[in-house]
């Protein structure tokens, strides 16, 4: 797990040394253990690393073969690397480390750019040739790692986080209005290649790009998510269904735990989570480390689940941490939060999630989390009205989009108004090819969009914020894959995620299971009031705000007046939206 970063230039200049140094600089929080770069000419890479797999530095990056002519600069972590080394083994090669690092080179210079096929994790690497002088980029399968990049004249730089691009300057960080548009409507969510700012992309989930040395850019996307059952599941009772739900899940939790460090869990107290404990101690005598995080309630609404944690974690013996945050440091944490952001993420908990994995880092550097169980298994209530619906698109609408396109055009600056651009994305993925059924498609965009920018980035962002790696085991792509078989009833039913809470009744407590859904909460910042409300007030209303001109002051104003009655269908507060937004411009984009 770390942080990579590099430039590759098209003419006749070396790359930038010092640009490629400050986008690392930017990234120390990604990886505190040790840094590197390699400079080739016209291809310089960077990294910082978080010692998680291999602890030596024999799996220092950026890593060289001399004898393949390959580097490489990655961040991640691949489960099945043990399999893929001895296969390689077989082939003949040999390694120098003990590490996940030099298995990609030793697959890639196998099997070319089609090794991503076999790599089973989490990833972004670049790789460079050195006899054909071409670089390759590629992410994971569900984009659980990030990778931005910018196209400058003769040159492309890349980096795990936006505001490490930032930081080696030269980027056109004017507004990009499509990407307004998704975010003021989409729930925030920006899909890619876009992103915010006009001179930043991002390179979609499951893509490859290769990069050759005349600047010529290829882009291929090698995996995609097909639904309905497999042949041999066309017999499956309900049972069948369970226990490969159960099987599918014990492998993912697994493969998760391969780590020369010890690897906790962050334990919310709900069904996701709780069943990732228990899994992991069906078989194992050694304590587990969990985690779970409380906050002050606020307005009748509870601050804490402990006492859904605190079952599991005395059911399994897990060596349980309780943190406790006081809401005075809920607030000067929120600064810390956005500064970190790659992208403006509106969701409320992001603070939450922040200040836990900033505790969690004190005693792990590894954990897993539950994240992607309610996209991939059915667990959002907007799934049910969508199975039936004569117009799925609206009916999704409806329930997912924060405002529709006439609250929209009130909402910015004329120039900012075009189309209704997230409106026409929704409608072309939901007409896409492998999904014929409304619910798979709504399970589709949200396991292929949704989650991958907003629950997933928020993951990344905030654990690697505080040194800590972060491993997801529904996002495992064969979890993800078998889910899309599962038959819609068997997901929708009794409130949703059916088939994972019976396989669930098999191995935890079911007054975990039963329990009523719960959320991350701060709820502090969820109603807006007090200081968070002065927070909103003071950035929309600032010289810098009103300079920028991107919101229609009358719209702000009525915003202002009465926060708690502009409140989105997934009850966000409207008002926050364009706050965090104008905040994150100010903390990243100044002047």
């Amino acid at each position: 797990m770390c942080g990579i970063c590099g430039e590759v230039r098209f003419d006749d200049r070396s790359a930038n040394v010092t640009a490629v140094a400050r986008m690392a600089g930017g990234m120390v929080r990604r990886g505190p253990d040790s840094d590197g770069i390699l400079a080739r000419g016209r291809v310089a890479f960077g990294h910082r690393r978080l010692r998680i797999i291999d602890l030596s530095e024999a799996s220092q990056q950026p890593m060289v073969d001399a004898d393949l002519g390959l580097s490489i600069a990655y961040n991640g972590a691949i489960y099945n690397y043990p399999e893929l080394r001895a296969e390689l083994e077989g082939l003949g090669y040999r390694f120098f480390s003990r590490g996940d690092t030099e298995v990609i080179l030793k697959a890639y210079h196998a099997w070319g750019k089609a090794c991503v096929h076999r790599l089973n994790g989490m990833f972004a690497f670049a790789i460079h040739e050195r006899d054909s002088g071409r670089v390759v980029l590629a992410r994971d399968r569900l984009g659980i790692k990030p990778l931005y990049y910018a196209n400058l004249p003769g040159a492309l730089r890349f980096a795990s986080t936006l505001p490490a691009l930032l930081a080696a300057g030269e980027i056109d960080t004017s507004i990009d209005p499509v990407a307004l548009n998704f975010y003021m409507s989409f729930h925030s969510i920006v899909p890619p290649p876009r992103t915010i700012l006009r001179g930043v992309q991002k390179l979609p989930p499951a893509s490859v790009m290769v990069v050759e040395p005349d600047g010529t850019m290829s882009q291929e996307t090698y995996w995609t998510l097909e639904f309905g059952a497999r042949d041999d599941q066309s017999r499956y009772s309900q049972d069948d269904w369970i226990d490969e739900t159960l099987d599918v899940m014990r492998r993912a939790v697994r493969r998760r735990q391969i780590a020369d460090v010890p690897v906790g869990v962050l334990l919310s107290g709900g069904l996701d989570s709780s069943l990732i404990v228990g899994l992991l101690c069906e078989n194992n005598s050694a304590a587990v480390e969990t985690f779970s995080i409380g906050f002050e309630s606020v307005g009748g609404e509870a601050g804490d689940e402990f006492k859904y944690s605190d079952v599991i974690a005395s059911r399994y013996g897990t060596k349980h941490h309780k943190l406790m945050i006081d809401s005075a440091r809920t607030l000067p944490a929120l600064g810390e939060c956005i500064a970190q952001m790659s992208e403006p993420m509106v969701s409320h908990d992001n603070v939450g999630f922040y200040l836990l994995s900033q505790e969690v880092a004190k005693f792990v550097k590894v954990v897993q989390s539950g994240q992607g169980a309610d996209e991939i298994f059915a667990g959002y209530h907007w799934y049910p009205p969508v199975l039936d619906s004569p117009d799925a698109v609206e009916t999704y609408r409806q329930h997912f989009f924060d405002r529709d396109f006439a609250e929209y055009r009130r909402a910015v600056a004329p120039e900012y108004v075009d189309q209704d651009a997230a409106l026409q994305f929704v409608r072309e993925h939901f007409a896409s090819r492998g999904a014929s059924a409304p619910i798979d498609q709504a399970l589709r965009i949200d396991a292929l969009v949704m989650l991958v920018d907003d629950p997933v980035k928020r993951v990344d962002n905030h654990t690697m914020a505080a040194s800590l790696e972060a491993r997801v085991p529904f996002l495992d792509h064969e979890v993800v894959e078998f889910a899309a078989t599962v038959p819609s009833a068997l997901k929708v039913a009794d409130g949703g995620k059916y088939i994972l809470k019976e396989a669930a009744r098999r191995v935890i407590p079911a007054e975990v299971i039963d329990r009523p859904k719960g959320y991350f909460p701060v709820p502090a910042l969820k109603y807006l009031r007090g200081d968070f409300l002065e927070l909103a007030r003071s950035a929309l209303t600032s010289p810098a705000a009103r300079s920028r001109g991107l919101f229609n002051q009358a719209y702000v104003d009525e915003l202002l007046q009465d926060p708690e009655a502009h409140i989105t269908p997934l009850r966000g507060s409207k008002l926050w939206q364009l706050a965090l937004l104008e905040l994150w411009l100010q903390e990243h984009v100044p002047g």
